[in-house]
């Protein structure tokens, strides 16, 4: 649950911040608007160079200076609508600039340059801007101080969550210490039953073996009990 407390504000928050920055991409280059935008008849925004390549485009014959174009007049179409702009003796200069979406990418691109605030304890989803505080004994949650008092944990047993966490941190330390000391002594079992392993191979001179070959298995089968006695012996050494 604590995981999750803030994960539904934060997804608002990303998903208006989403909306918002598709509403400020230029339908030309397809990149957030850059200053200064203007604003057409039909009421759709454009990168004021946009506008420009967009009507020199449409009137390749007029005359440029540096790029731009400096024919008063001409006309072209909105790239959104297809609304046809009639522009004035100023030409692209003549359209008014947007100057609200410009203050909206302002503060947009602030907001999404500033760190994130990291809160030093979680909220309650019940209860904005309520900490959480406490710990549920009954149900095993996290949870507020009002869920304790009018909430869902009313009838339940509480206690303050700093405790349960130092409690549940020395339990699970002392948990992981006997783990440990656990798989000491199993690996310390698993070494030795390998250099058992390795004495009961060795335990047999080779040329004995080869004679109690040839005898048939008089010599061999006298020699298998003494190594399971060995080995059996040994394992009840460890039990003890």
């Amino acid at each position: 649950m604590s995981a999750s407390l803030n994960y539904k504000s934060f997804s608002k928050e990303q998903q208006t911040m989403d909306n918002l920055e598709k509403q400020l991409i230029c339908p030309i280059c397809l990149e957030m608007f850059t200053k200064p935008v203007v604003i057409l008849p039909c009421q759709h925004n454009l990168c004021r160079k946009c506008a420009s390549d967009i009507f020199q485009a449409s009137n390749p014959y007029l005359p440029t200076r540096g790029g731009s174009t400096v024919a008063s007049g001409g006309r072209f179409r909105c790239p959104s609508c297809r609304h046809e702009v009639v522009l004035d003796r100023h030409g692209i200069y003549g359209l008014q600039r947007n100057l609200l979406v410009e203050n909206i990418i302002d503060i947009y691109k602030q907001e999404s340059t500033r760190p994130e605030k990291k809160s030093d304890q979680p909220l309650c989803e019940e209860h904005e801007d309520e900490r959480i505080n406490i710990y549920c004994l009954n149900c095993e949650v996290p949870t507020c101080s009002l869920c304790k008092v009018f909430g869902a944990h009313k009838d339940c047993q509480v206690a303050p969550l700093t405790h349960v966490f130092q409690r549940q941190k020395s339990e699970l330390s002392d948990g992981i210490a006997v783990l440990v000391g656990s798989n000491d002594r199993v690996q310390g079992v698993i070494n030795q039953l390998q250099d058992t392993c390795t004495i009961e191979t060795g335990f047999e001179d080779p040329p004995l073996q080869g004679q109690a070959a040839a005898s048939g298995s008089g010599n061999g089968a006298d020699s298998e009990p003494a190594r399971h006695v060995f080995s059996f012996s040994w394992l009840n050494s460890l039990n003890e």
